[in-house]
């Protein structure tokens, strides 16, 4: 169910991402999130390591790793909590043994997804694309 990302996949892993971001992120404007289409697609998730998670021979949720930075876990909006999420995070986690991310601190429900998944506050900073406070947080593996 969860296979590495293909060229094929870009439009599909688009529209995740567009229409989760949007839902996930109510405090920045729609119209953010539109304009960065074209970097998603020509910068970040081809510099990206991406692994997505099929169902139904459908693209329902992806992530994207840039080094040790989990870059983007997104799962589309209709299949969330159901567990996608954190079938994608186990799968990153056990590519890495140590993972970063960051995180809007007005994202609530994601930031509780990341704690209950193993991940601690490193320090909070501001985006500077956005201008909102956003939080670090990592993850350790605990296999020596």
């Amino acid at each position: 169910m969860i296979r590495n990302y293909q060229a094929a996949d870009i439009d599909q892993i688009l529209a995740i991402w567009l229409s989760a971001s949007i839902q996930a992120h109510n405090f920045i404007e729609a119209a953010f999130w539109q304009s960065k289409i074209g970097e998603m697609r020509d910068v970040y998730i081809p510099a990206s390591e991406t692994r997505v998670y099929t169902a139904d021979g459908k693209i329902v949720g992806f992530y994207s790793l840039y080094e040790n930075n989990l870059a983007a876990i997104f799962v589309a909006p209709n299949s969330q909590g159901k567990g996608v999420g954190a079938l994608l995070l186990d799968d990153a986690k056990n590519r890495r043994e140590q993972l970063q991310l960051t995180v809007y601190k007005d994202n609530t429900p994601s930031i509780r997804f990341y704690e209950k998944n193993g991940f601690s506050l490193l320090g909070e900073q501001i985006d500077e694309h956005t201008g909102h406070s956003e939080l670090i947080m990592a993850y350790h593996s605990s296999s020596n």
